[in-house]
């Protein structure tokens, strides 16, 4: 043993000995050295590559979305006292032009002064023709941006007239000349005929006729005028129409003619209001606008489009009302929401002549700026010592204020008053709804339309379709992984697994274009077989299963282990066409013919053909291939001795499928399941094609839906960059990429846990 010993140590120390420090040996460690070093910074930076652009997404997704939630800010501009303004009648009205330049003032005394906004000089001034004698006594405006004034005078009558530029470009330079119209005559129209004083007037031009009311104490005077002008000799003639309507025996605090001259809404001090309908000349019901006797009405404008007014009164709060049909289907004046600018008595209110915000003026001189949809206060600040006069420009971006014998001109900025967090998730009552509704829509061909720009239909219908594509998709997709890893033979695994996953590399656009055009059509024709063959399907599986079963042994010992699956599928494809082969027999027999006329005629459910049940169908189909590849590989991946182990203890290959495989392979089919939920909430083509995107918000299998990602490719192309349609739809996106950060972070942190908890097996 010494020998040995001494033998082997003189071998260690011979030249013949290995040598693991040589030249080449060392260059070999270092270039191995590099190359782990190469690769630990290669996939650090490239993770860390991926959490920045993740990181940076996020914050220009926030970045784009945050100026939406601003307020409105008021920039004072160096007041004016220009020579003119001197010794002036008492003003009545003032009014910007569209281009922010030029001004206008009417005063009492029936003189109309242009000027130049920025400087205060005199541009032209003109005198309204009254009559000799008579004095204004009221004034009246059509609906914001008709420029159409209405002067109610001492004598009973009333005349029509407009204030309108004329844009022109000599030698290339821009050019605003002021001038005013009379479209309906430059003689005043009688009103009362007994030659009393009109303390209020107001006025409504639709089309080529005029509608007027006019108020004497508590007794109104309403006429009806159709102008026609002659083609070739150019006269006008007025038909004049008197209507008839009932006394309300109280004072009159103001006028306004509904547009569509459908209403009259008359005002009185007791703050109430008396509805006419003007089609049958009736009182229509009288309404109570203030909550106490003591508050009285100050202020009423109509808002653009005139469905909606809006009422101030003596407190400092504003009310928007409007029509509202009733269960019986009458329609009745309903407060539809409250503002409130301060304590002082509201003393005016300007709309907005493009969207459905306001400006709202104080007696203490305070401004307010509020938008009507989304129940927003904007901005409240102070402009003026006491009372006050103001505009509002037609783009809404200049205030111009006369108190005190000045003028003082303010910039305001406001371009995102249509969002707040009840617009976008909360139900809003829309002008001309009978209640309030979860709306989405974003454009209109009318220039008065509303903006409804809710959210919650969106969420709603991405919700829905993945819970419909989930349903179909997830037990398919699970069952098939669990068979094919666990109880399918190899070679026959080794054909499946590769063609399912191939068809995760169909388009999507492909799968949407055939649910669209084919499968939907398909689908109404023969929804009693689509749905027997729902039902038939899993029953004819079971019944095949238990008749092989009961085969004698020699037969069913010719097909080797694993390969049983391959005979369902004659099963399958007999029990489809059988179930769609009497699709029309049982029609005929249970639905009269037609199921879908059953289903919304006698049960009262909608039917479009573009519906959730497709899209569950084509979408399930498209998110099949995802949750079995990675649920497939968690099961295939359970150790093999585990199974030996729970067999050889003589547990059953169910018992131990069920309670050593899966629970072993949980993590990883919790995973697969997450992914496929959020492949089927980002998916776009499928639902934009097979969807029929209508934004509802209604869990009906049978009635369509649009999601977030579906909504952003059809309607950004068309948005305004940078306006609230365009930021809008951003935040469309940040809801998604939030709801896809919550989901995988829920997911990560449940499958962390049952990985723990199962790591043991």
């Amino acid at each position: 043993m010494n020998d040995l010993a001494k033998h082997i140590m003189t071998s260690s120390t011979s030249p013949q000995a290995l040598d693991f420090n040589t030249p080449a040996l060392q260059r070999k460690r270092r270039l191995r050295a590099l190359k782990d070093r190469l690769a630990h910074w290669y996939v650090s930076v490239g993770g860390l590559a991926v959490l920045g652009a993740i990181t940076l997404i996020f914050f220009y997704l926030a970045y784009v979305v945050l100026p939406i939630f601003g307020g409105a800010e008021l920039t004072a501009r160096p007041a004016q006292q220009p020579a003119w303004l001197a010794g002036q009648a008492e003003p009545l009205l003032l009014a910007v032009e569209e281009q922010n330049q030029v001004a206008m003032r009417l005063d009492r005394a029936g003189q109309v002064q242009f000027f130049d906004l920025k400087s205060g000089e005199a541009l032209s001034r003109l005198a309204v023709p009254l009559p000799e004698g008579a004095r204004i006594a009221s004034l009246g405006e059509d609906q914001p941006g008709s420029r159409t004034l209405i002067l109610g005078l001492s004598n009973g009558q009333a005349l029509v007239l407009q204030h309108n530029y004329k844009v022109s470009y000599p030698d290339n330079v821009k050019t605003i000349v002021p001038q005013l119209d009379y479209p309906f005559g430059r003689e005043p129209l009688t009103l009362d005929a007994q030659g009393r004083a009109l303390d209020h007037v107001a006025l409504n031009v639709n089309g080529s006729t005029l509608m007027l009311a006019a108020a004497t104490g508590s007794e109104l005077h309403v006429r009806s005028l159709s102008r026609e002008e002659n083609l070739f000799t150019g006269e006008v003639t007025l038909d004049e129409q008197r209507l008839a309507l009932p006394q309300i025996g109280e004072p009159v605090q103001a006028l306004v003619i509904d547009p569509r001259h459908l209403w009259l809404y008359v005002i009185n001090g007791r703050a109430t209001a008396d509805v006419f309908d003007l089609r049958k000349q009736a009182l229509n019901g009288r309404y109570k606008l203030a909550g106490d006797a003591e508050t009285r009405v100050t202020a009423v404008s109509p808002l653009l489009g005139g469905i909606s007014l809006m009422i101030g009164n003596s407190t400092g709060g504003i009310a928007q009302w409007f029509m509202v049909r009733d269960a019986d289907g009458k329609a009745e004046l309903t407060r539809i929401r409250e503002f409130q600018l301060g304590d002082s008595p509201v003393t005016q209110i300007l709309p907005e002549e493009r969207r459905k915000g306001f400006v709202a003026l104080d007696a203490a001189g305070t401004l307010g700026v509020f938008h009507s949809t989304a129940h927003r206060t904007l901005l409240s600040e102070p402009v003026a010592e006491g009372a006050a006069l103001a505009a509002l420009s037609p783009r809404a971006s200049r205030v111009l204020v006369e108190s005190e014998g000045r003028l003082q001109r303010f910039v305001l900025d406001n371009p995102h008053p249509e969002v707040s967090w009840s617009a976008l998730w909360s139900k809003v009552w829309y002008e001309s709804y009978d209640e309030p509704k979860y709306v989405w829509q974003s454009t209109s061909a009318n220039t008065d339309f509303e903006p409804k720009l809710s959210l919650a239909p969106l969420a709603f219908g991405t919700l829905k379709a993945a819970f419909y594509a989930m349903l179909l998709a997830a037990p398919l997709a699970i069952c098939a992984a669990i068979y094919t890893a666990y109880f399918m033979a190899p070679t026959l695994r080794r054909k499946v697994k590769p063609v399912i996953e191939l068809m995760e590399a169909l388009p999507t656009v492909i799968l949407g274009f055939f649910a669209g055009l084919f499968l939907a059509p398909y689908v109404e024709g023969h929804l009693p077989g689509i749905f027997s063959l729902l039902l038939l399907t899993p029953v004819g599986i079971v019944l095949a299963a238990w008749g092989w079963s009961r085969l004698p042994e020699s037969i069913r010992l010719r097909v080797p282990d694993g390969w049983e699956a391959a005979l369902l599928i004659p099963v399958i494809l007999a029990l489809g066409a059988f179930s769609l082969s009497i699709s029309g027999h049982l029609e005929n027999w249970f639905f009269g013919g037609d199921m879908r006329l059953w289903l919304s005629n006698d049960l009262g459910i909608p039917f479009d053909q573009r519906n959730a049940l497709v899209v569950g169908l084509a979408m399930g189909f498209a998110v099949i291939p995802n949750i079995y590849s990675i649920a497939e590989d968690a099961v295939f991946s359970v150790p093999k001795s585990l199974t030996y182990g729970s067999l050889a203890l003589g547990a059953t290959p169910w018992q131990t499928l069920t309670r050593v495989v899966i629970l072993t392979a949980s993590p990883g089919i919790f995973s697969a399941l997450m992914i496929g939920l959020g492949r089927a909430v980002g998916e776009t083509m499928i639902v934009l094609m097979a969807t029929g995107n209508t934004p509802i918000m209604e869990a009906n299998i049978f009635e369509g839906l649009r999601t977030l990602a579906a909504n952003v490719a059809v309607e950004m192309p068309e948005s305004e960059v940078g306006g609230t349609h365009y930021r809008v739809l951003f935040l469309a996106a940040l809801v998604l990429l939030m709801f896809t950060f919550v989901m995988n972070t829920a997911a990560e942190v449940i499958r962390t846990r049952l990985r723990k908890k199962y790591a043991s097996l």
